[in-house]
């Protein structure tokens, strides 16, 4: 019996399997789960996961919706108000209790916000290509974290103030 489906987006039957298979012949155009720089450029393609099957492998996105990007910033601004008041802090006799910042700060204010900055886009731009990871042991999305890095840096800066207007 002759296929009698003539699109011009269909395969005739004999050409890859048999018609009770599979009729799609050749690699699997999905097998690239990262994100290539010209997506970068053009807004991307991809910014959730669209399958159930792909909800258990790393996918990288190259697009990202304004929630992230609001929460990114508002860490990152975050991050420099608090380095901005330890050294504040660190003028009137407090000292760094963050050994790795410490030692930053031994070297001087600006070598300090420097590192407070890249060491904190660092940790950001981890979170931002885990988003999607589902971690078992919480029982939540890994983009969870970024409301919680914003509770976390604002409990510091709230801690921060304090010492600023109640010590001497």
């Amino acid at each position: 019996m002759e296929n009698t489906n003539k699109s011009k987006y269909s395969l005739p039957l004999d050409s890859c399997a048999p018609p009770d298979h599979e009729r799609r012949c050749g690699k699997d155009r999905r097998g690239k789960t990262k994100a290539q720089f010209k997506y970068f450029l053009a807004n991307g393609r991809r910014e959730t996961v669209r399958r159930g099957e792909d909800k258990t492998r790393l996918f990288f996105f190259d697009r990202y919706n304004q929630k992230i990007f609001a929460a990114i910033t508002t860490i990152l601004m975050l991050s420099v108000f608090d380095a901005l008041l330890t050294l504040v802090l660190i003028e009137r006799g407090a000292s760094e209790l963050n050994p790795v910042m410490a030692y930053f700060l031994e070297h001087g204010p600006l070598p300090f916000l420097i590192a407070k900055y890249l060491l904190t886009s660092i940790g950001v731009v981890i979170l931002l290509f885990f988003k999607n990871v589902f971690i078992n042991k919480i029982n939540m999305y890994t983009q969870s974290l970024f409301p919680c890095v914003i509770v976390a840096f604002s409990t510091v800066i709230v801690w921060e103030l304090f010492l600023l207007f109640t010590v001497r």
